[in-house]
């Protein structure tokens, strides 16, 4: 089960998925991502910090709304990846592609 808040930013939105991201809950968190960059947010930040566990899907998922902020003019920054979820990022290589931060703040400096 996955629940997702979604929070403004002064310079964009906080995204923050909670439970397993899977092949059943990463749609949802596609669109919640996309229905934040057609309102006109520009800087996507998902906290996984309460992401417990992330597959192939959920993976794709993240990428996909990466890939569609950047084509926004945007871009999507992951902040506080849960060990497993760090795991999956390092054996994927996709830890360079996405670069996880430590805190909001950080993200938000970038």
């Amino acid at each position: 089960m996955l629940t997702i808040t979604v929070e403004p930013l002064t310079q964009g939105c906080l995204v923050a998925p909670q439970g397993r991201l899977t092949l059943s809950s990463a749609p949802e968190l596609r669109q919640d991502v996309l229905s934040r960059i057609e309102a006109g947010d520009r800087l996507i930040v998902v906290d996984l910090s309460g992401t417990t566990f992330v597959d192939s899907s959920g993976l794709g998922a993240l990428v996909s709304c990466l890939k569609s902020a950047r084509q926004a003019g945007g871009d999507l920054r992951l902040v506080a990846p849960t060990e497993q979820v760090s795991m999956v990022l390092r054996l994927t290589n996709l830890d360079r592609i996405l670069k996880p931060r430590a805190s909001v703040a950080a993200a938000l400096d970038d």
